[in-house]
């Protein structure tokens, strides 16, 4: 799909701007003299500054990026086609789609169901942007496979593993979010109603396992008793179930599906945040390959929260995360570390599309770039007839 005439002037003269600060500005590992030269940059022109050094890690034999892990991959892939949809650029398509094709084979499946999740959300995103049914057909693939790990053990949920050990948030959260996009998306309304129902089911099933505290923060999972087993309340917990919640939310609009999300989002920016209003997670400042990635799920979660019902408070704290990261958790070429109030440590593919999951959502939700937001599901009827519902109105 290509974009549209506005939205390609803008994209243009964003990449010129930035093509005229790259040469102009020297690589250096003088981050504060380099961010002093670079101030008025916009936060588009950041995110692309950073999706360029991301993209440095990207293998284009094997379709993923070197430094990290495969969800960690579906991750980053999530954050480019996010990135390509609200700048309007194309540039970075050609590797979505040499992504497909390179490990389209294997249909995107393993040993772990979690890890599938990611990447059907990944080519769901994919869809949204270019239309391409390919993306939309894997994605329902891989849910097929995933509603394999549904059984009745704790009275329903999936397993976070085909190794059927442990019942946890995460795999639950996506195979929720999963259905519930897929059930916005497909035209067959048979197919419509499967996805509806399994979204529901699952909805219903999590809702009543315990895994929300009385915080409305939500832990890792259930213990061998099928009870909440208050192990810590990871960022990317409180993220996922965001967007899964307003997807449902377009099939079945009951106002406590969007209730529950606010509650899980405001208790997350008072409870994971620093003094400053920076998000953190427990294991920082050493997370390992795993958990460097949480923080921008949660963001980008949040994000697609803000574009159906927004918030000012969304804003302002996303906002503050991005303007940390860039101001104190950047380090040479633009890389980006785990700890987004600084200093800056190291950066990878994983810590690099985490963070800038920050910095895509605080582009989408400047004042310069409404006229090129994208939607969050254009088959949503919500959204769709470009109604945008203010929460506490």
């Amino acid at each position: 799909m290509s974009p549209t005439p506005l939205v390609r002037r803008l994209a243009i003269s964003a990449l010129c701007a930035i093509v005229s600060l790259s040469t102009a500005i020297p690589s250096t590992s003088a981050g504060h003299a380099r961010r002093a030269q670079i101030s008025n940059v916009s936060d588009l022109q950041k995110v692309e500054l950073g999706v360029q050094t991301l993209q440095t890690w990207y293998d284009w034999r094997t379709g993923l990026w070197r430094t990290t892990n495969w969800w960690n991959a579906a991750n980053a892939l999530t954050m480019l086609v996010n990135y390509s949809s609200v700048s309007g650029s194309t540039v970075y398509q050609p590797a979505v789609e040499n992504t497909l094709s390179v490990n389209a084979s294997g249909g995107f499946l393993n040993d772990y169901y979690d890890d599938e999740g990611w990447w059907a959300l990944a080519w769901i995103g994919a869809y949204d942007w270019t239309q391409n049914l390919d993306y939309l057909n894997m994605a329902g693939s891989i849910f097929d496979d995933m509603t394999t790990g549904w059984d009745q053990v704790c009275g329903g949920g999936i397993w976070w593993s085909k190794a059927r050990g442990y019942k946890n948030a995460i795999a639950n959260e996506l195979f929720l979010s999963v259905a519930a996009h897929l059930a916005n998306r497909v035209t067959d309304p048979g197919e419509q109603a499967r996805y509806r129902d399994w979204a529901q089911q699952e909805w219903q099933w999590f809702l009543q396992s315990g895994m929300i505290n009385a915080q409305h923060l939500i832990n890792d999972g259930l213990d061998s008793n099928c009870q909440n087993n208050h192990r810590t309340t990871w960022s990317y917990n409180q993220g996922v179930i965001l967007a899964g919640l307003v997807e449902l939310y377009q099939q079945n609009p009951d106002w406590s599906l969007v209730q529950t999300a606010h509650d899980i989002a405001q208790a997350t920016i008072v409870n994971l945040t620093d003094a400053g209003g920076i998000l953190h997670d427990r294991c920082e400042p050493s997370c390992g390959a795993d958990g460097v990635q949480f923080k921008g799920i949660f963001v980008r979660n949040l994000m697609a929260l803000n574009d159906v019902f927004p918030d000012e408070r969304y804003v302002q704290f996303t906002r503050a995360n991005a303007q940390s990261i860039w101001d104190l958790d950047q380090g040479p070429d633009y890389q980006f570390g785990l700890v987004w109030s600084g200093p800056f440590d190291s950066g990878n593919a994983a810590s690099q599309s985490s963070a800038l999951d920050a910095l895509v959502a605080a582009a989408e939700m400047s004042p310069g770039t409404s006229s090129i937001m994208r939607p969050v599901c254009r088959f949503c009827p919500a959204v769709a007839s470009g109604m945008r519902l203010r929460w506490n109105e």
